[in-house]
């Protein structure tokens, strides 16, 4: 894997998707992930933007997707616990349970042969929409270079 690439890739999409008012995503993770890879191998953080994530915690929602049973529990990112609304093979949605903000939370998490891609969104179904639209965008780069 050519890291160059990937950073290159993380830091033209994340300036353009993630951040500012008026991007789909107030934040994003891209974390190192083999889901058939020996347990003792921990996944990393390999970029993040709008948010500083704890390793303890995204170790805990790596642990939560390898499990494989999103409907059935929930995880945390930072403060916020998330519930899995919408299931599908490589990806999945998430809403916020316990937002602080009025239109609410959500969590598109797309999972990648080597990555899992969280990008968090504010607001509802328009904003959901736009933030699975990012996360695929760059998923799908990803996916062109097979990683």
């Amino acid at each position: 894997m050519d890291w160059s690439v990937v950073r290159r890739l993380w830091e033209k999409w994340a300036s353009n998707n993630v951040g500012s008012s008026g991007q789909p995503l107030k934040a994003a993770l891209l974390i190192n992930y083999d889901p058939t890879g020996p347990s003792r191998l921990v996944s990393t953080i390999a970029e993040q933007e709008g948010i500083k994530a704890d390793p303890i915690e995204i170790s805990q929602f790596v642990s939560f997707v390898k499990r494989n049973k999103l409907q059935m529990e929930s995880f945390f990112i930072g403060p916020n616990q998330y519930l899995a609304t919408s299931i599908h093979e490589s990806w999945f949605c998430a809403r916020c349970m316990n937002s602080s903000t009025h239109a609410g939370e959500g969590a598109v998490v797309m999972q990648t042969s080597a990555f899992l891609l969280v990008g968090l969104y504010e607001g509802s179904i328009g904003s959901a929409s736009r933030a699975m639209l990012a996360t695929d965008q760059f998923t799908g780069q990803l996916g062109r270079r097979n990683y």
